[in-house]
């Protein structure tokens, strides 16, 4: 997955610019972003505060060290049942 050019505080900020009224076009060009992205982050992100967009991101990292681990141990307890010749 390509990696945002605008951190979680760059995005809050231009979610808020348009809540205050910025239209949407003017604010798509003055941040380089296309209209789609910017409602894909809108929905994303919209009503959230900085700490709550860092620790979405936080739970996101962890979520997927949890699924790394789960695999692992699945990967190894079908090499243990092939070993022992169990199908």
């Amino acid at each position: 997955m390509r990696k945002s050019r605008l951190t979680e505080a760059q995005i809050i900020g231009t979610i808020k610019e348009q809540e205050a009224g910025l239209p949407t076009s003017e604010l798509c060009r003055k941040h380089g972003l296309s209209p789609a992205t910017f409602y894909k982050l809108k929905a994303k992100y919209g009503g959230m505060d900085l700490s709550d967009a860092k620790r979405l991101k936080q739970l996101a990292d962890e979520n997927a060290k949890l699924k790394r681990l789960v695999a692992d141990v699945m990967l190894d307890n079908v090499v243990l049942k092939d070993l022992r010749g169990n199908p």
